[in-house]
Formats: C-alpha cells, structure tokens, sequence
C-alpha cells in the first residue's frame, strides 16, 4: 500500500433523528453494522464504521438524531454522544430529508454554525418523490442557508448516488496513513452488536409500543464445547411493559429470540444458545446513574 498520497480521516454522519444516518453508513460500507428502524432514537451509541480502500481510509461516524427535546436524562444522553462525535473529526455529511424540513434540521443547521467543520450535504429519500420538478426549489432553499463543500441529492436505501458521495468524501480527506487495520470494520465488540441485535428485533416487532422504554444487557457471553452460550436482560420501565414484550403466553419474546439468534449467528459464523430475560427497573430512562449502569456512558 503507498502511503504517500494516501488519505484517511474521520466523517461524521449527522442529522436529525429517522433520517436515515444508520441505513445510509450500512450502504456505505456494504454491510450491516448499525440498526435501523422506522423508529427516532433506533441509534443510541456512537459507532465507527472503517472502510479501508487501496487509496483511502474513512472512518465513518455514525451518531445518535440531534434533537431539541432535553426533558429526560436518555435525550440529554443522546445529544452529548452526537455532539461529542463532532469533536476531532475532518468531515461532517449532513443528511436531511427531501422536502421535509422541520425545526430539528434548523436546530442541527445551528450547531454546525457554531464549529469550524467542512459540510457536505446529502437529501436523503429522493427516490420517494414522485415529481422531481418539487426537489430544484428545496435545494435551492437550503443551499442558502449557509456554504456547503459539495450536495448530493440521494436515497441511501437505493443506493443512489452514494459512489459519488464516496468520491467526494474522499477528495476532501486529509493526506495520512490508514489510522486502522485493513481488516477491522468498526471500533465495537461482538457483544456490543448482539444487545442492538436484540434490540433492533425487539423494536420492530413492538412498533409503537415500547420504541424506547427498553434497553438490552447482554449478562453473559461465553464459548461453550459446540456453541456460544448468551443471556442477555431486556429492561423495561414497568411491570405491563414486561408483559407486552413476553406477549401472550411467551409468544413475542420466543419470537425476538429467533429472529436475533439467526441473525447473531449469522454475524459471528456459530451455533448460538440464546437465552432473554425481561425485567422492570423503574424509572431507568430518566436517571443518569441507571444509564451508566445500563452501558450509557459518555466515550
């Protein structure tokens, strides 16, 4: 690998929550490494995402929705792991939605004012509007609204338009040598991705029920002769939210488990023994020493 014309820096992926961060850093690389859902607060964590090329390493940033809503402790939690993503990295790929402008997008457009950090645009979700005509005069309306590197209309479900994104992400990287190896792809351990497992599947099984009054600990995680042995703890908030994600008679929680047991074993290429516990912590969601305990930790 000649490292002398070599770029390598980090990008971070910013915007309002459920604009598509996560699908849009999973496309990038060609594999899954974030959750997704329909859901705002599926992203929870900061999470690298590292795609090393022969002339180039980006090393994504995938980060929580930036929002105004500071009412409880998880939302506090959730605006300091995006706004902390910010700090260090070379490049910011701003994702909004085509024709969907709302207060949170001004809110994020005002925190990026206030840092020394090059932007790129990306309108997100062309590929649902039907007349084309509509997306010149939204364009041109943000486009004003402060200087912008480059803008890539794209749909990050499609795949639309994320080469040249690519291209010009990486033009704008700082010449360096490759800051990880060729072969690691992110920065989390494999019991991180099998309580987001876990909670991916749970999300999109409960829809709007329980979207974010529970959390997933993984308790145990060990090789046994033939298989990985893992128990994890779905915590919820109170008592009927435990018995909506058991379901009647075990029937969604035996269902969550199957889902994410192929899809564990699946990502590490082993028979897994999967066992899920529900339990209650009162109040977990907005209490700063319960989210510590519960692995929300500011990195």
């Amino acid at each position: 690998m000649e490292t002398d014309n070599y770029r390598c820096g980090y990008v971070a992926i910013v915007g309002r929550p459920n604009v598509g961060k996560s699908t849009l850093l999973n496309h990038l690389l060609a594999q899954k490494i974030s959750i997704t859902s329909r859901k705002p607060q599926t992203t929870r964590h900061r999470l690298l995402g590292i795609k090393t090329e022969e002339h180039a390493q980006i090393v994504y940033v995938d980060t929580p929705g930036l929002h105004q809503d500071k009412h409880t402790a998880m939302n506090r939690y959730l605006n300091r792991t995006a706004l902390g993503s910010l700090d260090g990295v070379d490049l910011v790929v701003w994702l909004v939605e085509a024709l969907a402008w709302t207060e949170e997008d001004a809110h994020v457009l005002n925190v990026l004012e206030n840092m020394n950090i090059p932007v790129i645009l990306g309108v997100n979700k062309v590929d649902k509007i039907a007349d084309k005509a509509l997306l010149l005069p939204f364009l041109e309306t943000i486009t004003q609204k402060r200087d912008f590197l480059a803008v890539f209309p794209l749909s990050a479900l499609r795949s639309i338009n994320l080469d040249e994104l690519e291209k010009q992400i990486v033009a704008e990287l700082p010449l360096s040598p490759p800051l990880f190896p060729a072969d690691q792809i992110t920065d989390r351990s494999e019991r991180f991705f099998v309580a987001e497992i876990i909670r991916e599947k749970l999300i999109r099984r409960l829809g709007a029920e329980l979207p974010y009054r529970l959390s997933v600990q993984i308790e145990y995680f060990t090789q046994e002769e033939k298989h990985i042995h893992i128990s994890a703890i779905i915590w919820v908030e109170r008592e009927g939210q435990k018995a909506i994600v058991i379901g009647k008679q075990g029937h969604v929680l035996k269902k969550v488990g199957e889902e994410a047991r192929k899809d564990i074993e699946l990502m590490i290429e082993q028979k897994v023994f999967l066992q899920l516990w529900v339990k209650v912590k009162q109040g977990w969601h907005d209490d700063d020493r319960a989210l510590r305990q519960l692995g929300y930790t500011d990195e």
